[in-house]
Parts: structure tokens; sequence; C-alpha cells
């Protein structure tokens, strides 16, 4: 069992493409770690970098207590799983479990042992004796998944290992994979672009753009308290709704102006964010979850509500997807148009769109207006000159860099 640890890391090709900046992680022991972060954005290289596949070109990376800088593959102790399975397709599953064991000259009745063993834990204990082309993709990925475990790393490395496969497919395969990790209580670092399995699966959560580390947390953490627009536009799905809106003091309480929608301040919300005082009369941003938007023919709630104009419903069967216009200013920023893939001041920004989630047993109807109500305890602000979260004084009403809550202690399996 080892830790895994990037301190300072970073990657710059010779045509000076600056792929990693100063990520510095701790992955403990038995920690499953997720990066995430959009195509591009530097986490497949900083995976690279840590199985030995790149070349470092600053900082330090330890597994367990050894550098490795300058360690081959094949010395740093680490089994990677990749997107494609890379299985042999002349030889049975047993053998392409134990291939590695042989090249490693592995005694017979030792190898057995633990092809058997690793068998047994990924559920192919019944075909040991089957050809790839005979498997489903799920099937083939866990005996990538087996000729990983069979060599008793100290460290797992996972590189989009699902993203091969169907949708329905890959939920499976996201609980097998955790349930697998749990058992081990291996330390494992785990690459995706898809948030939504970061979120079900990650421990904790390394959210990564252009090659910088912005936020590393709990799922729930990153969630409720991004820490800044690009965490709160990426994670979460449908995204975030964000606004530009002008704080004023009312009435011995704080209100924020959406356009031509006034949302008064729960007291709650400058006790938790003193700094929002300082905001009167100046622009921030506003983020309300889908989630926390409900309709409100009746009552206003003690907040307010957004007018809004539904242009599409998706129903989920559980739920429906409200998705609608209202006059206010969406948040343009580099970071949001990066986590939406929407350029700056096109697609979506400036448009005023957003989306809610609605019970459907509440009828609504495409074109008509609406009036919703916003749950103002749950309303996230932020800094549009730095792009920072406004948070509590627990966190720092504005952190001058990405912040990180510590590593969990390792599990007891």
């Amino acid at each position: 069992m080892a830790t895994i640890q990037l301190e300072g890391v970073t990657k710059v090709y010779p045509n000076h493409t600056q792929a990693v900046s100063d990520l510095s992680l701790d992955v403990a022991d038995g920690e499953f770690m997720v990066l995430v972060g959009p195509s591009g954005c530097g986490k497949t290289t900083a995976l690279r970098m840590v199985a030995g596949l790149e070349e470092i070109s600053g900082g330090t990376v330890r597994i367990g207590k050894r550098v490795v800088n300058d360690l081959s593959p094949k010395e740093r102790d680490v089994a990677m799983v990749f997107q494609n399975y890379a299985l042999y397709p002349h030889m049975t599953v047993a053998e392409n479990i134990g291939f590695s064991l042989k090249l490693r000259h592995v005694p017979r009745v030792e190898a057995d042992r633990r092809v058997a063993e690793a068998a047994e834990i990924l559920g192919l204990g019944e075909l040991l004796k089957v050809k790839p082309a005979n498997l489903s993709g799920g099937q083939r990925q866990r005996v990538a998944m087996g000729r990983a475990l069979v060599r008793e790393p100290a460290a797992f490395l996972m590189d989009e290992p699902l993203s091969s496969l169907d949708a329905k497919l890959r939920v499976q395969m996201r609980a097998e994979v955790s349930r697998i990790q749990r058992r081990l209580g291996v330390a494992t670092l785990y690459v995706t672009h898809d948030q939504t399995e970061a979120m079900t699966m990650g421990d904790r959560v390394a959210v990564i753009s252009t090659g910088v580390l912005q936020q590393c947390a709990a799922p729930q953490v990153l969630y409720d308290h991004p820490a800044n627009l690009f965490v709160a536009s990426f994670i979460g799905s449908p995204a975030m709704n964000l606004y530009e809106a002008r704080v004023e003091a009312r009435d011995g309480r704080l209100a924020v102006l959406l356009g031509e929608h006034r949302l008064m301040l729960p007291a709650v919300q400058l006790t938790a964010r003193p700094a929002l005082a300082g905001y009167v009369g100046r622009t921030l941003g506003v983020g309300i979850r889908p989630e926390h938007l409900t309709v409100a023919r009746e009552s206003p709630g003690d907040t307010g509500t957004l007018e809004a104009e539904i242009e599409l419903l998706e129903s989920l069967g559980s739920e429906v997807m409200v998705h609608f216009r209202l006059d206010a200013q969406a948040v343009r920023t580099e970071a949001v148009a990066a986590a939406s893939l929407a350029p700056v001041g096109g697609g979506h920004a400036g448009r005023g769109l957003g989306v809610a989630r609605i019970s459907p047993r509440i009828p609504i109807r495409v074109g008509e207006t609406v009036p919703l109500a916003v749950d103002g305890g749950s309303l996230q602000f932020f800094d549009l000159d730095t792009g920072l979260a406004i948070a509590g004084p627990s966190r720092g009403d504005a952190p001058s860099r990405p912040w990180s809550d510590h590593p969990p202690q390792a599990r007891e399996l």
C-alpha cells in the first residue's frame, strides 16, 4: 500500500505549450481520487507523468516514500487501466490476466493463485477459458482491470476506462470499479471528463482547467461550495444557472437585482458571507442550482420570484427539466465559456437562459410565463473580477488561489 503525491508538477512541451502548471495533489493510502475536467485540460498528461509515460518538466512525484521522477514506468510499481482494453485476441481470459506475471517469471502456482483471486473479485471465474471476442464490453474492461490487479501494485492509475462503453453499461461499471477499489484499498488516481462519473465514484475530486488545479474536495463540497466560476459551471448536471446581479441595501436587508427581478437575501446569507455587504452598489455573479427553483403561482416566498418564459420541457419521468428565458444577464467569463464549451459572448452566454428541476405533477406548458421562486439560502455568489466565490469566513472571503480540503484518513476495510 502507498500514497501518491504530486508537488508543483509541471509539463511544458518543446513547442512551449504548458499542459500542466504547478499541480500539487495528495492521494491518501486507499483513497479513490478523480481528476476531472474538459477535454485538453491536462488531466491525462498529469496521469501519464505519474505513470512515467511523460517526462516531468518540473516538480516532484512520489509513490509511497520514493521520488519516482527518474524511474521507468516498470520501476514505479503502478498499474494502469486504459480506455482501450488492449487484450490479446488469441489468448483466453486467464492468459490475458496472467500475461504480466508470465513476463516477470512469477512461479506458475503463484501466478495461478493470483489469476484465480482476481477473477473471483471481478466476477470472471466462469469465463477464464473464454477469448475476448466472445466477451461483452463490460467483461473485457474487467479483464483489463484483472491484468492490473494481479500485479498487486502500490497504486492504480485509470485513464477514462469506461468512456468506450454504452451509457447503461457505464453506470453498472461505475459501481463495479468503486466496489473493487474499496475491497482492495489501493490508492487510485482516476481520470475522466464526465463530471457525473467523477461525483459518483471519487472520495475526492480534483477539478482541472487549462492545466491548473481549480479545486480539490469531496464531491458534495464541490457541489455545495464551488471555489470559483469554473467549478460552479462544470460541476452539476444540469449546470448551475449563473447571472450578473447588482447588490443593493433595502429596508435593512440586502437584495440582488437580476435585470427586472429583485431577490431579497435572507439574513443567513449575510451571516455566512459578511463580505457581501462590501458589494452594495456593485455587480457580482449569482448562482442558482436548478433544484433550488420551484413554480410559485400563489406565493412568491420570502426571497422573491423570477418571471420565466418556458422554452422547452424535458420529461425524465421522476422530474422535468424546464428550460426557460428571463430578463437577466447571464455571466460572461472565460471560465464559464470553458466549462460550457460556449464562446464568450455567444452560444448561451448573455442570453438569460436557465434550467429548473420541476415535479412532473406541476402543470406547465411551453410558451407560458411562470413565476419561479428561489431558495434564497442556497444562492451562491462570485466576484466577477477574480472569478472566485464570495465564501464564508471559514474559507476566506476572497481566497487568492483554489483551495483544497484535507485528504481523508485511509479507510477501514
